[in-house]
């Protein structure tokens, strides 16, 4: 491994001795099982240290890919490091759909389900809420696999590879479904505040973009499931905001071509539930992100909450997006509990800039017991975040159980996790 080795934004240079990228299983157990520390790396888009170690670095990438459809079960089992782009395409040609996916395509299975990563929908829980089971490779080198119903399963599946290197997931299945998406602009802010829920739960998906700058808000993207009826028309006007005359980027003035089809032109569920195309890397990765997530009944709230830092956020920020996650049991899942909205930063890449307008963010969320996004940048400090989980302490004891030598301990894990 060389300096050069960095996460997707540049702003991590990751610390590992060298990276590994086994071939087979047995390699892979080899491997850990002879190292004092290692740590897992997915396809590098956190934005903070949870993947770094100085020891070794496992790639899952190299493992022999899979792709296992039960038709009968309404499951897929898929190697861990495949992307959920490259999964998706198969699972739809077969007739099968996921419940949802992420803004990008580009992320792999196993590292968005260990960090809590999710798509938008009050009724679609967050990538993780899918998985069935999970396979791994302990730190002795043996293996372990963990199925729903399992009394250590809900502290396994959002766990930042605390436990094990995750090498196979299981994941409930759909019935495959079109999706046309829309795109209305300057939203008036009190429409948003006033009628949240009626905002949110417009479609399927639905995703709200601001700059926060004073007025209305920037653009909603609606995602609608197409139903026995057919596609649909979408009016001119709604809720006081325009429909958008061509295709648009969320960051306002950035081309659209590697956004996902819009203007209500229905496309399979995979190529119109992210806001990116596979096939386009989404941006140069010039940004810093941050998200939290507070409980959707103080969504008004919060909302207001942060637009009082207004002033000092815009000038840092090139976009902000809210979505919805409907509550799951996993304990450390950030809608653990709660039905949630996640208020999402992409701020310009300036950490040092950044950092205290980040911390003021954090102040105005706190009276909502806002969780951070565990792979994106955050100084909520661990005598906080203990307050947040009611399973902390347990998922706590549970590192310790799996990992007692401490081989998968970084100082991310270190910080906020007690042995």
């Amino acid at each position: 491994m060389t300096p050069a080795e960095t996460n997707w934004a540049g702003n991590i240079t990751f610390g590992a001795r060298r990276l590994c990228t086994p071939r087979t299983e047995a390699e892979l157990r080899e491997t850990v099982a002879a190292a004092t520390t290692v740590r897992a790396l997915g396809t590098r888009h956190s934005f903070n240290t949870v993947a770094d170690t100085a020891g070794d670095l496992v790639s899952v990438a190299g493992l022999p890919r899979l792709v296992e459809i039960d038709p009968a079960a309404r499951a897929v089992t898929v190697s861990a490091g495949l992307r959920f782009g490259e999964l998706a395409g198969e699972l739809h040609e077969s007739g099968f759909a996921l419940h949802n996916l992420g803004s990008l395509p580009h992320i792999s299975v196993a590292g968005a389900c260990a960090t809590g990563t999710h798509g938008s929908g009050v009724g679609n829980r967050s990538l993780a809420g899918a998985v069935r089971s999970l396979d791994m490779v302990t730190a002795d080198g043996g293996t372990a696999t963990l199925r729903r119903g399992d009394a250590d399963f809900p502290g396994a599946v959002v766990s930042m590879g605390a436990l094990g290197v995750v090498t196979r997931l299981t994941l409930d299945l759909v019935p495959a479904f079109d999706v046309q998406q829309w795109v209305y602009e300057e939203l008036p802010e009190s429409a948003l505040t006033g009628g949240f829920d009626e905002v949110m739960s417009a479609a399927y998906s639905v995703s709200v973009f601001t700059d926060w700058r004073p007025g209305p808000v920037g653009q909603v993207w609606l995602k609608q499931r197409v139903g026995d009826e057919g596609p649909q028309q979408a009016p001119a006007v709604w809720l006081g905001a325009r429909l958008a005359d061509g295709p648009r980027h969320p960051i306002p003035g950035v081309p659209a071509g590697n956004c996902t089809r819009q203007e209500g032109v229905p496309g399979a569920w995979h190529r119109r539930l992210p806001h990116f195309r596979l096939e386009f890397t989404p941006s140069n990765g010039d940004e810093l992100q941050s998200e939290y997530f507070v409980a959707r009944e103080d969504a008004a709230a919060a909302y207001e909450a942060v637009g009082r830092l207004r002033d000092r956020i815009t000038p840092l920020l090139q976009i902000s997006e809210i979505r919805t996650v409907a509550r799951d049991d996993l304990w450390l899942s950030p809608a653990s509990g709660r039905d949630s909205v996640a208020f999402h930063f992409t701020w310009v890449p300036d950490g040092a800039a950044v950092a205290p307008v980040l911390a003021e963010v954090e102040e105005a969320l706190a009276p909502f017991g806002a969780r951070p996004h565990w792979g994106k940048v955050f100084g909520t400090g661990p005598d906080l975040l203990r307050t947040l989980y009611g399973r902390y302490r347990d998922f706590e004891e549970l590192t310790a159980r799996y990992d007692p030598a401490g081989t998968f301990r970084n100082d991310f894990l270190d910080r906020h996790f007690r042995r």
